[in-house]
């Protein structure tokens, strides 16, 4: 990136946990990944202090002037979501920003704010389910996908309720610097390496108990190590000991989906590493992840990503960081 300065925002009643991602994932030195890693700052839109959820003040690093230099911009939450008029003075730098090349990009309610720029207009976007009603009723050209994680929309990007900020931030570094930093990043968070965007927010119980979760989170590494190969939802449950039907039920309440569309998703996750990271052919990247054939690949990625493997190999691979690896390893 020629320009690696990401810029959040801070406002009176800042998003304390929003805010506090965007500084984790863009703000910390992180030596360990490399001299290229992003710069950071702090823009108040308003004069400080800035009083943040939580009882303590935030002086901010400058103003609206440094929404003129960011690569990145990250809206962190916003006050009151739909009920609180946005600053014309911030609408107008956002807008000269994402008309220059920056990306923008909301965590949770910030989504409002991206709104009243009109950026959105025609476009899809999300928020936390708590909010999906508000924007849909506050911005009717607006296609609010209510059931993700995050949407990526090119230079605008937008998050479901705080964790999925996360997810959200992950994904860009993913983009920017490959699936290997990434993953690095997300070992040191301590959180899972990569969520599909279409993933559904809300699951009935994202924690399984302690007895599930000793039976699955092996099995989980094994279904991942075998991608290539047919797994029968029988076989899968023997090998949990477990009957069809209490797998079935206890597989959904552990991972919010059944286990072909789990299987789904990690087969398309090491796909899209395989299409950065390697020059292997899109017939032979199939094979490896269990699609059978290009044509069924090429099918999952139009239906679940919106392009082509080709087109997403254009956009994500780097020329540095791709070797051929040979079709046994994969």
């Amino acid at each position: 990136m020629p320009n690696r300065l990401v810029v959040t925002l801070a406002y009176d009643r800042l998003s304390t946990f929003e805010f506090g991602i965007a500084v984790e994932i863009f703000g910390l030195p992180r030596p360990e990944m490399g001299a290229d890693w992003y710069c950071f700052a702090v823009c108040g839109i308003e004069p400080g202090p800035l009083r943040a959820i939580g009882g303590f003040q935030i002086m901010a690093d400058g103003g609206l002037e440094l929404l003129e230099q960011a690569n990145t911009i990250v809206i962190p939450g916003w006050r009151g979501a739909s009920s609180e008029p946005v600053p014309p003075a911030l609408v107008e730098a956002l807008r000269n920003a994402h008309e220059r090349g920056a990306r923008l990009m909301s965590i949770c309610s910030g989504v409002f704010v991206l709104a009243a720029t009109g950026l959105l207009s025609g476009r899809r976007a999300t928020t936390h389910w708590h909010y999906v009603e508000q924007l849909s009723k506050a911005y009717p050209d607006i296609e609010v996908e209510p059931d993700v994680l995050y949407v990526d929309e090119g230079r605008l990007l937008t998050s479901a309720g705080s964790a999925a900020g996360i997810d959200l931030c992950l994904h860009v570094v993913r983009a920017d610097f490959g699936p290997e930093i990434a993953n690095r990043l997300a070992r040191r968070l301590v959180v899972p390496p990569h969520r599909e965007g279409g993933q559904a927010q809300f699951i009935e119980r994202p924690v399984p108990p302690a007895r599930e979760g000793v039976r699955f989170a092996p099995l989980f590494d094994r279904m991942r190590q075998r991608l290539a190969e047919e797994q029968p939802i029988a076989a899968l449950a023997a090998e949990a000991g477990m009957s069809m039907r209490t797998f079935l039920r206890r597989f959904k309440d552990a991972t919010g989906m059944p286990p072909g569309e789990w299987l789904l998703i990690e087969r398309l996750i090491r796909a899209r590493e395989l299409l950065e990271t390697t020059r292997n052919s899109i017939e032979a990247i199939a094979g490896a992840t269990g699609f059978g054939s290009a044509a069924a690949l090429r099918h999952h990625f139009r239906m679940r990503l919106g392009t082509s493997p080709a087109a997403y190999r254009n956009r994500f691979a780097q020329e540095a960081r791709i070797n051929p690896v040979p079709s046994k390893a994969l």
